[in-house]
């Protein structure tokens, strides 16, 4: 059994584009689209005072996707764990259009148990 997790930073974001609900509930909807994810119920959002910084939490049939945004330093870190692999999208076309992210960074992880649940690839 195996899965793959992407851990994605990304810097020099629009602050305002990380402070709109409807725009991170529309790179949510972008990035189960384009995966072929399976949403278990609706995403939970909580938006901080002050900065105004986002989280947001999607069960997945696969397991989750999540996101936090800091507008203060201009960048968000997401995470997408599925537990059966898949190919990822275009992470670094998808933050730059919808939030002008100029550095991007993608972490790819796969990962591989064993019959006992123990992972064989760390």
């Amino acid at each position: 059994m195996g899965g793959v997790e992407w851990l994605v930073e990304a810097f020099g974001c629009r602050s305002e584009a990380l402070q709109d609900l409807a725009e991170l509930r529309g790179l949510f909807q972008e990035i189960v689209g384009e995966m072929q994810l399976k949403p278990i119920g609706d995403p939970v959002w909580h938006q901080f005072a002050g900065s105004g910084g986002v989280t947001g939490i999607w069960l997945l049939q696969e397991s989750h996707l999540t996101i936090h945004s800091f507008p203060e330093f201009s960048s968000i870190c997401l995470n997408v764990f599925c537990c059966r692999p898949r190919p990822a999208i275009d992470w670094k076309t998808s933050l730059f259009l919808r939030l002008g992210a100029s550095d991007i960074e993608v972490r790819q992880y796969f990962r591989c148990y064993d019959r006992q649940g123990k992972i064989l690839n760390l």
